[in-house]
């Protein structure tokens, strides 16, 4: 996303622990679950890099009343899709800005998912073609790819579904005077 709207940047993994952030943030909302996270991946990377500009993102998925995380197995994604099936959930995508050791602006951004009733059949092939990859997808789901014939409603913008609000971080960047206005 950020190469297609000309912001030049490089990887770093920033070796946060995620189970022990949820676990100390209970009293958080999905939403704000997202922001905390990645606000402590932008801070990890940015105390050694002091000088650069950070960018930390991280998703959340809130369905029926809980928290989701990622499937541990192709048969957790099973079920985890069939109980979603025909029924709405909302995916957050947290961004956070640090520089110098400091967040200096973080936001999230909601996405309503709607899946349509889809079939057992359809749910088979589904798991067979994406494979293990569905694993790193909270959702058990790339909507840029064969997930989006899960869906039958998504309500909300395309980036954030694909794990960053990119239009408030791309104007923070702007505000900043990082990228040009």
């Amino acid at each position: 996303m950020l190469e297609n709207a000309g912001v030049a940047f490089q990887v770093c993994v920033a070796g946060v622990d995620e189970e022990a952030i949820k676990a100390a943030s209970g009293d958080l909302d999905a939403g704000a679950l997202a922001v905390r996270l990645a606000e402590a991946k932008a801070l990890a990377v940015s105390r050694d890099n002091e000088s650069a500009w950070v960018l930390g993102s991280d998703q959340t998925l809130a369905f029926d009343g809980g928290l989701v995380s990622k499937a541990r197995s192709l048969d957790a994604a099973r079920d985890r899709l069939e109980a979603m099936r025909g029924r709405t959930h909302q995916l957050h995508s947290g961004a956070a800005l640090a520089i110098g050791g400091a967040v200096v602006w973080s936001g999230v951004d909601t996405v309503q998912m709607r899946m349509r009733d889809f079939s057992d059949a359809f749910l088979d092939a589904y798991l067979a073609a994406e494979g293990e990859a569905l694993l790193a997808c909270v959702g058990s789901y790339r909507l840029e790819g064969l997930g989006s014939q899960l869906f039958e409603a998504v309500e909300g913008d395309y980036f954030t579904v694909l794990g960053l609000p990119l239009w408030p971080v791309l104007a923070e960047l702007r505000r900043a005077g990082v990228l040009a206005s």
